[in-house]
């Protein structure tokens, strides 16, 4: 990531970072919605972007967005957009955002909807 700052994919806590050295920066919240068989594939989901307040403006949240959507293709996996900012980001950047199944995205909710912990 450009002007010193990384992105950093933490799995295990459904957490994509962006940190300047030891300072975080922001985040996108997401699970992993496995494929089951369907047809429609698998998909990191997102459901919260936080950028700290001190670097609100600063492009924090769209380098995330975007490094969600090059993560989720370089496994092969749609992004499911139900966080509002990464939504509206995708319609902004269709070319770089493509639209998942709608299937895929029923999958997403009902899981979230099932597990609130996830949110």
């Amino acid at each position: 990531m450009d002007n010193g700052r990384d992105i950093r994919d933490d799995r295990a806590a459904g957490r994509l970072g962006a940190w300047a050295g030891d300072e975080p920066l922001g985040r996108i919240d997401y699970f992993v919605l496995e494929d089951d068989g369907s047809g429609a594939g698998g998909a990191l989901v997102a459901v919260h972007t936080v950028v700290e307040p001190e670097h609100q403006g600063e492009g924090v949240a769209g380098a995330l967005a975007e490094a969600l959507y090059e993560l989720a293709a370089a496994e092969g996996r749609a992004v499911v957009p139900l966080c509002p900012y990464v939504a509206a980001w995708s319609v902004k950047h269709a070319d770089r955002a493509p639209q998942p199944d709608p299937a895929l995205t029923d999958r997403a909710k009902q899981r979230l909807s099932a597990d609130p912990d996830l949110w």
